[in-house]
């Protein structure tokens, strides 16, 4: 699994209240979720990213409440990937399960800046950043996590036959 894309960048306790606000969560059309992302946090968030971008963040991302609005909001705006310090355990699962790849690299999300070009290879714990020439090492996907990310979610790997 490799990803590129330009970074757009975010501090420690990204919650989910901020990813997408609770005024949205009266609907589940992917598409209204995404126009709405980021939007109490980074007014310009969804006039400027781009299919394949990729958020870093801090500490803790997606704390908050455990809806999975957040995750689908994220993926459905075009992120690719998120590379943060950590992530809430709840955000995690969900990300995971809505097929959103996500990555704890601290070294990545402190040394990554706004606007630089990154390539993350996952199958083998690799993320460059185009931008500066530097490379950081993380802990690959699991085989399993990464048929889950590649087949779309959870949900579409079970009705596809590849976890049973």
């Amino acid at each position: 699994m490799k990803y590129t894309g330009n970074v757009i960048k975010y501090g420690d306790n990204v919650d989910t209240d901020v990813i997408i606000p609770a005024r949205y969560l009266n609907t589940s059309d992917h598409s209204e979720l995404a126009s709405h992302c980021m939007e109490d946090l980074d007014k310009t968030f969804v006039s400027r990213v781009q299919k394949g971008d990729i958020i870093t963040a801090g500490w803790n991302f997606g704390c908050g409440s455990s809806r999975e609005h957040a995750p689908i909001a994220i993926k459905a705006s075009g992120i690719s990937l998120v590379i943060a310090k950590s992530f809430a355990r709840i955000f995690y699962r969900n990300a995971i399960n809505i097929g959103l790849a996500i990555v704890e690299c601290p070294e990545a999300a402190d040394a990554l800046s706004e606007g630089d070009r990154v390539e993350a290879d996952l199958d083998n714990g690799i993320i460059r950043d185009l931008t500066t020439g530097q490379e950081f090492r993380t802990a690959p996907f699991p085989e399993f996590v990464q048929k889950i990310i590649e087949n779309g979610g959870l949900i579409q790997s079970i009705a596809n036959g590849v976890i049973k």
